[in-house]
C-alpha cells in the first residue's frame, strides 16, 4: 500500500496549478471537468512520485463548514491498492469495525475507482484501485 495522493480544494484553481508547477517543478495533467457539476481539477506529479491533486467547484464555500467536506484547504488522502478487488475488500474490513464510508465502491468520472471513508478525527481517506 502507498499514499496515492494529497488532495486541496481552491477557489483559485489556475494560480494553484501555476505556483506548484513553476516554483515546485510539478508537471500539470491536462484538466479535468465534469461539465453537470462545474467541477474542476489537475493532478500534479513530483519528481519524487508524489502526487497533489487541486480541485475547485463554484459551490465551494470559502469559509470553513462542516457539511460535506468542501472546504478550501485539505479535501482528503489517498491511498492505492492495486486492484478493485482490494478496494472492495478493504471499504467493507473497514465499514466493519465501525467506521463510517462516506461512498461506496465505484469508478468515477474521471475514471477512478475508489471508496472513502472517515479516519477517527473525520477526515476523509479515499481507498484507490
Amino acid at each position: 500500500m502507498r499514499i496515492e495522493h494529497v488532495a486541496l480544494w481552491t477557489g483559485k484553481l489556475e494560480n494553484m496549478k501555476r505556483f506548484y508547477e513553476e516554483l515546485f517543478g510539478g508537471k500539470v495533467s491536462s484538466k479535468y471537468v465534469n461539465p453537470k457539476t462545474n467541477f474542476e481539477s489537475y493532478f500534479i506529479a513530483f519528481e519524487s512520485g508524489a502526487k497533489l491533486e487541486i480541485m475547485k467547484k463554484p459551490s465551494l464555500l470559502m469559509e470553513k463548514s462542516d457539511s460535506d467536506g468542501q472546504n478550501p484547504g485539505y479535501a482528503h488522502i489517498a491511498f492505492s491498492l492495486g486492484s478493485k478487488e482490494k478496494v472492495d475488500a478493504m471499504t467493507e474490513q473497514l465499514r466493519n469495525k465501525g467506521f463510517q464510508v462516506v461512498s461506496e465502491p465505484r469508478t468515477t468520472g474521471d475514471g477512478c475507482y475508489e471508496s472513502c471513508i472517515l479516519d477517527p478525527d473525520g477526515n476523509r481517506v479515499e481507498i484507490t484501485e
